[in-house]
């Protein structure tokens, strides 16, 4: 299904093959069509909702997405690490998967219940009880969408990976639309739309998959060595990913504890619309990790770095033209209140750009069954950019957050760097330019044509 939605957009046979260019147009193409779905959603909500309403609602769905990223235990990863490297595993490796978060939902569902009134002290009760009641129930779904999307990765399957991540924010715009045609928008209906769309996509899921999934739930473990090899590559990229998610979710939680539910509405509404720039590097990590795992470490150190390359010049390029589309969108689509944030919006469009080139470079590490090193750059990093957030936050509020993200994405990349000349010898030139990069882009993109 997913390819009938993205011929529209990449015409020809470019979309068709199943090589590595070939897989990242797709999931660019596929990308860029959730960013959209994503920002029309949010101009939806802004517009109904105001700026005050649009941080309630968003502070509803935040804490799922965040407690999913703090408790894959790195579990997506390995599942992709593992099937790929020791494919006759794959039965006892993607039970241990699921099984294990039934226990991890149970127990996050009590402390969230409990915790959130906490937590979110400067907003209503209301908004609170609505918070408790979708997080409870969304974050099992998530969970199992994440080791869903990392199911089909492993089989190389990104039709069905890009339609795990499409087919949510699609029904979720859908189900906004009607609400707001019939004049039922509110906080709670919006909550609840969200809670049934992910579970249908999760059912349609999980019918796409049944073959995979044939892996005889409550039967013994054919080979215990698979369930230890996907816990023990899993606890070591999970620093890795618990950093990763703390770090992308830092702003938000400090923005929660010290500015008001008007301030994250502002801040949500930049941060959603500067990723743009980061469809095509996000693209690019989803289907060169799968590819290059288990490969020499010339070659996956040489096509990391012409993916960073390429892609981080590309999106430098765009950077000023987007910008300046993108301040007049801000005050065209969410109106004239949300513009006293474009100076975020310009320091985060940066941060992207530059975070997610480091991200690139990472897989490298992940690849070669280092994730240790990633994770001493996620710490090193995470820790400049909290300090700087409480330096900058209180006195310059959301740019001061937006700086603070971006030095922190600066500290990120030059760590990275810094560990491939340590650890793998990679020239610093190397990682940045190769004359040889645009005739092998072309080229590929010949043969594609």
């Amino acid at each position: 299904m997913i390819r009938t939605v993205i011929k529209p957009i990449a015409r020809g046979r470019a979309l068709s093959g199943r090589g590595a260019l070939s897989a990242i147009m797709r999931t660019s193409a596929a990308s860029t069509i959730v960013m959209l779905v994503s920002m029309i959603s949010s101009v939806v909500t802004a517009r109904w909702f105001g700026v005050e309403g649009k941080g309630e609602f968003s502070a509803i769905v935040f804490w799922p997405t965040l407690l999913a990223g703090v408790l894959s235990f790195g579990l997506p990863t390995s599942l992709i690490y593992n099937r790929r490297s020791n494919p006759e595993q794959g039965a006892d490796v993607v039970r241990a998967g699921f099984l294990f978060q039934l226990p991890v939902c149970l127990l996050a569902g009590v402390v969230a219940w409990y915790g959130l009134p906490a937590w979110m002290g400067n907003y209503s009760d209301g908004i609170v009880g609505i918070a408790r009641w979708y997080t409870v129930l969304m974050l099992p779904m998530l969970l199992a969408i994440g080791l869903l999307t990392a199911l089909a990765q492993s089989m190389e399957n990104f039709n069905l990976y890009n339609g795990l991540r499409l087919y949510v924010p699609l029904s979720n715009l859908l189900g906004l639309a009607a609400l707001w045609a019939i004049g039922r928008l509110d906080q709670a209906a919006a909550s609840l739309i969200y809670l049934g769309t992910s579970l249908i996509v999760l059912v349609w899921s999980l019918y796409r998959m049944r073959g995979e999934l044939s892996v005889g739930w409550f039967g013994k473990f054919s080979d215990r060595g698979a369930v230890k090899k996907l816990f023990g590559y899993g606890g070591r990229v999970y620093g890795v990913e618990l950093l990763g998610t703390l770090y992308g979710q830092c702003d938000k939680l400090i923005v929660l504890a010290l500015l008001s539910p008007r301030a994250f509405g502002l801040y949500t509404v930049v941060y959603t619309l500067s990723r743009v720039f980061n469809i095509v590097q996000t693209a690019i990590s989803s289907v060169v990790f799968p590819k290059v795992t288990g490969q020499e470490r010339e070659l996956i150190l040489s096509k990391v770095c012409r993916a960073f390359r390429l892609s981080f010049a590309l999106m430098l390029v765009a950077l000023v033209p987007g910008l300046i589309v993108g301040r007049w969108l801000l005050g065209l689509l969410y109106g004239p209140a949300f513009l006293e944030s474009s100076a975020a919006f310009a320091l985060l469009s940066l941060e992207c750009i530059i975070g997610g080139g480091s991200w690139i470079l990472a897989t490298s590490f992940n690849a070669m069954g280092r994730p240790g090193l990633v994770a001493v750059r996620q710490a090193i990093a995470l820790a400049i950019t909290i300090g700087m957030l409480f330096a900058l936050a209180p006195a310059f509020g959301l740019n001061g957050i937006a700086l603070a993200m971006l030095i922190g994405a600066c500290a990120r990349l030059a760590i990275t760097i810094a560990a491939m000349k340590l650890v793998f010898k990679t020239p610093i030139s190397g990682v940045f330019f190769d004359k040889g990069d645009w005739r092998f882009l072309l080229g590929r993109l010949s043969r594609q044509a």
